[in-house]
């Protein structure tokens, strides 16, 4: 018959063909010989296998403390069983694993959110995100050095005007605190990249992302403020300009000013699939955001619905997009993937404020490992297609994977 392989450590040993062993788990003494490969030990499967010394002892129940795989074979009957060799488990090196790794992070994945607001020498922790803060802009030009420091090439900026009103004209204003940030950041740091959210929630006096009336999002009317707000980032030194409050023809109505004001070039990344999500509750501490009524399920997306985040992406498509973006990362994986796969189009995803703060939560109780969490959730947002990352794990994954 075929080659018994038995051994008295734990592991596991697969047959080839021939009967020689292919797979060696475990270094242990290797006992060849005629045997059944129904016997209900040493098959399951096509695998040849103990859990552990314990349970290759408890398999042969009553053979005593004496008990070897030697005795056991001989006691079973087989023949001619005698050690030949040992076998050792085949390690894997570390750089071989790294050679064939798929999925590889590294600093210059990531895009780090930070939140600017009035004032001076202000560092004002945000509670439920551990770590990040609302930053004046002598500060934030701080904050983004550390990113540059350790090699982040992009920071998304989202501004706390020091006051709102209904047209969100701080968001527009030559002198509105993102702009003002964005042009000591390039003063600072002209090889960095900057991003501006373009999204009205945190100017208007509302906490919408639009102009309203009566209690009703106005989606046309917003759309010149829009238009204007990209004009005047892009003046400011934006690199590029990122729409995120998912109003129908804004990339349109963003793309026909920038060219018109001479700003061709000034790309737009759309949050494209953005859904009317949960995981963003600590966002509205950070930016002092949230809506004063209702919510803003009726201009972004059902988390159940797949196909219309296609739709709402090939809008913006469309529009002319030249980048797009799913948010949250973790929970639409799926539709992150499809996006890609679908569009070809650079694609990116959030890591939002939820994610990023349940990490955080967990890892104070001593529930999870912080670093292990938070470089998987981030390996398996690039797996899933996305060419960047914004997170706020931004700095710390970084030196991390240093």
């Amino acid at each position: 018959g075929a080659s018994l392989v038995a051994h008295d450590a734990a592991g596991c040993i697969k047959l080839d063909a021939s009967g020689r062993p292919a797979v060696e788990c475990l270094c242990g003494a290797v006992i060849r010989g005629a045997f059944d490969p129904s016997h209900p030990f040493f098959s399951r499967g096509g695998s040849f296998f103990t859990s552990s010394t314990t349970e290759f002892m408890a398999a042969a129940a009553g053979a005593g403390r004496g008990f070897t795989a030697r005795n056991y074979c001989r006691d079973a009957g087989y023949e001619s069983l005698a050690v030949d060799q040992v076998l050792q488990k085949p390690v894997l090196p570390a750089a071989l694993r790294a050679l064939v790794r798929e999925t590889e992070l590294n600093p210059g994945d990531f895009v780090l959110p930070l939140f600017v607001r009035p004032g001076k020498g202000v560092k004002r922790p945000i509670s439920s995100m551990p770590g990040h803060f609302q930053y004046s802009v002598d500060e934030v030009v701080k904050a983004a050095g550390e990113a540059v420091k350790v090699g982040v090439p992009a920071v998304i900026l989202f501004g706390i005007p020091d006051k709102k009103d209904s047209k969100a004209s701080g968001a527009y204003a030559a002198d509105g605190i993102v702009q003002l940030a964005a042009k000591a950041i390039k003063n600072k740091y002209p090889g960095l990249l900057l991003i501006a959210d373009l999204c009205f929630c945190e100017y208007t006096d509302h906490g919408h992302c639009g102009i309203v009336h009566d209690g009703k999002i106005l989606n046309d009317s917003t759309l010149e403020l829009a238009a204007r707000a990209a004009v005047s980032q892009a003046k400011a030194g934006f690199d590029v300009v990122a729409p995120s409050g998912m109003m129908d023809g804004v990339v349109a109505a963003m793309r026909l000013a920038l060219d018109g004001d001479g700003f061709e070039d000034v790309p737009i990344l759309a949050y494209a699939a953005k859904y009317a999500s949960a995981f963003y509750g600590p966002f509205r501490e950070a930016a002092e955001s949230p809506p004063s009524f209702g919510d803003r399920s009726t201009y972004q997306m059902d988390p159940a619905n797949f196909r219309e985040a296609m739709r709402e992406v090939a809008l913006d498509v469309e529009e002319g997009a030249d980048m797009v973006m799913v948010k949250p990362a973790l929970p639409y994986l799926d539709v992150l993937r499809a996006v890609k796969d679908r569009f070809g189009l650079p694609t990116s995803a959030y890591q939002v404020s939820g994610e990023f703060a349940m990490i955080k939560a967990a890892a104070k109780n001593g529930w999870i490992d912080e670093r292990k969490v938070a470089l998987e959730s981030l390996t398996s947002i690039k797996r899933a297609g996305a060419d960047f990352i914004l997170t706020y794990y931004a700095v710390e994954a970084s030196r991390w994977l240093a």
